[in-house]
């Protein structure tokens, strides 16, 4: 099939699947094995002579972890892509891949929690590598942190729990001034909804946990960019520290890239519709969504993307700890949980996590509140949503 031209979720369905192979299954097979045996001595020397086209160990390479590769790879306008164990180990071998001991890091204040934890203590501690971390929405103190030491600028737009956008156009020409590397958690967006490589990151990670896998029952992270940099991170972070995806999970993102089109389009519709009820209800303190006409980044999420996933944050008017918990615990159809970007809809209090994973400077930092609730909007029906969380609103404040 010639695919150079087919829109995305044609290409989705489509795109290097080679039946003919697979004696015509419509599905690809699950390639379930840990090794790979040849007919002699120099079949395997010859693969060991090009290891990351031959599959000799599933740690190194596999058939069906290849196909989800090359899939979202061409979705996101990279060279190539590469499956982790989970996001947070695509995000590790991504800076891992540029840093050095006693290099510098600059980032930004709102990162997942995680991820802020390995920049400003784990790498610290183990690497002496520093750290500054930003608003990200000033160019200004992007360049007033950069020290001679700098040689990444992490980026995570939106960023966690507040949800502001960095410019990645501007951030990643000022990285290439300085001559320094950018690497970015495009999660929320996803490869359909934003590039960031053709806006100028060298990486691009994700967790495929959220919206890639989309069904809350798999694990997995991804990391995007050029060939050079992702055979390089293949054979010394990904191999030798061995966070390989498996080739279920692999398969089952793939399962899940065939509805992706078509999940992140309900999201955005619902999450639209739950973030104004939220906006104009009385009980609502303020709402943080990038694609509400009212939010402060709004021209530049226009801009520089193409659409809007499900996931946001809201403060309630709720003064008391008791009525936020009473909020949280009346919810019928929001379950509770730390996750997000599956076909469920989703509740959770970020303080909860950020106060222990983080230290009370780096929660200060953050600016948020214990109030302050984010949701995962699912893909049930807006108006049962909405429902639900109105009711909620009212016994909490009311006690009823």
């Amino acid at each position: 099939m010639k695919d150079e031209h087919l829109n995305p979720e044609t290409m989705l369905a489509h795109y290097a699947e080679e039946r003919g192979d697979y004696h015509g299954a419509v599905v690809p097979p699950l390639f379930q094995n840990s090794l790979f045996t040849f007919e002699s001595w120099q079949a395997i020397d010859a693969a060991f002579d090009n290891r990351r086209e031959s599959y000799i160990y599933s740690r190194v390479a596999n058939p069906t972890v290849a196909l989800v590769e090359k899939k979202i790879a061409r979705l996101a306008g990279a060279e190539k892509g590469l499956l982790f164990a989970s996001g947070m180990s695509a995000i590790s071998a991504a800076l891992l891949h540029f840093l050095n001991a006693g290099d510098h890091v600059i980032t930004l204040k709102n990162i997942y929690g995680p991820a802020n934890n390995l920049i400003a203590v784990y790498l610290k501690e183990k690497m002496n590598i520093g750290s500054t971390f930003v608003s990200g929405t000033d160019m200004g103190e992007f360049e007033r942190a950069i020290t001679p030491k700098t040689r990444l600028i992490y980026l995570e737009s939106p960023t966690s729990a507040t949800f502001r956008l960095q410019d990645i156009a501007a951030v990643t020409a000022l990285a290439r001034k300085h001559g320094l590397k950018t690497v970015i958690d495009n999660t929320w967006a996803t490869p359909l909804f934003q590039k960031p490589l053709a806006l100028g990151a060298d990486l691009e990670v994700h967790s495929c946990s959220k919206y890639l896998g989309g069904h809350s029952d798999l694990v997995s992270g991804l990391v995007l960019g050029a060939a050079a940099d992702i055979d390089a991170i293949a054979v010394r972070e990904r191999e030798l520290l061995g966070g390989v995806c498996s080739p279920f999970e692999a398969w089952l993102i793939l399962r899940s890239l065939r509805t992706l089109t078509l999940r992140m389009e309900k999201h955005g519709q619902n999450a639209l519709k739950v973030a104004a009820f939220l906006e104009a209800h009385p009980r609502v303190r303020r709402v943080d969504y990038p694609g509400l006409p009212s939010a402060p980044d709004y021209a530049l999420a226009a801009r520089q993307m193409s659409g809007f996933s499900g996931l946001l944050a809201f403060e309630p008017r709720l003064e008391s700890l008791d009525k936020i918990r009473a909020f949280f615990n009346s919810l019928q159809i929001f379950q509770i949980g730390v996750s997000w970007g599956g076909h469920e809809s989703l509740i959770y209090a970020p303080a909860i996590s950020y106060l222990k994973e983080l230290s009370p400077a780096r929660f200060k930092a953050m600016g948020i509140s214990l109030a302050r609730m984010r949701i995962s909007v699912g893909l049930e029906n807006a108006d049962d949503l909405i429902a639900d969380l109105d009711r909620a609103l009212t016994l909490a404040e009311t006690g009823g």
